[in-house]
């Protein structure tokens, strides 16, 4: 095979339509745009989320409040999941992802106290309820902040 021999698959590429090239082609005098109107016009086309003139939905919806587009969300997890470990066990962001319990922690990770903890553990997180804590600690475990 020589590169003047190569070709695209059949069917795979298709000739443009040829706009504005008489009325035998389907496409001529308008060229498919129809008759008058802001979209016949070269240049013709309205901004994203525009809808004519109306109030558009993104004004129409109520705002409240104030949010940070630079926040950076800790992921929670409950104590009951906690449970899954033995006694003695470090537990952290990585061991809970590698124990499925959490799919990533990206920005650190939160404590809460659903649930009941029954294991002896070390819990090392960017943060901790203070029910939680407590619980860890009459678990007789320890709640460490990194």
């Amino acid at each position: 095979m020589k590169l003047h021999e190569l070709s695209p698959v059949a069917g795979s590429t298709f000739e443009g339509k040829r706009k504005g090239r008489g009325h035998g082609s389907g496409n001529g005098k308008t060229g498919g745009r129809g008759h008058k109107g802001q979209k016949a016009r070269s240049g013709g086309k309205v901004r994203a989320g525009f809808e004519g003139g109306q109030m558009p939905l993104v004004r129409r919806i109520p705002k409240r409040g104030f949010n940070n587009i630079f926040a950076k969300p800790l992921t929670a997890v409950n104590l009951a999941s906690l449970n899954r470990f033995e006694d003695g066990a470090v537990v952290d962001a990585a061991a809970l992802v590698e124990a499925g319990v959490i799919a990533s922690c990206p920005y650190g990770l939160k404590v809460l106290s659903n649930g009941t903890l029954t294991k002896k553990i070390t819990v090392k997180a960017a943060a901790f309820s203070e029910s939680a804590k407590e619980k860890i600690e009459q678990a007789g475990g320890k709640a460490e902040v990194v």
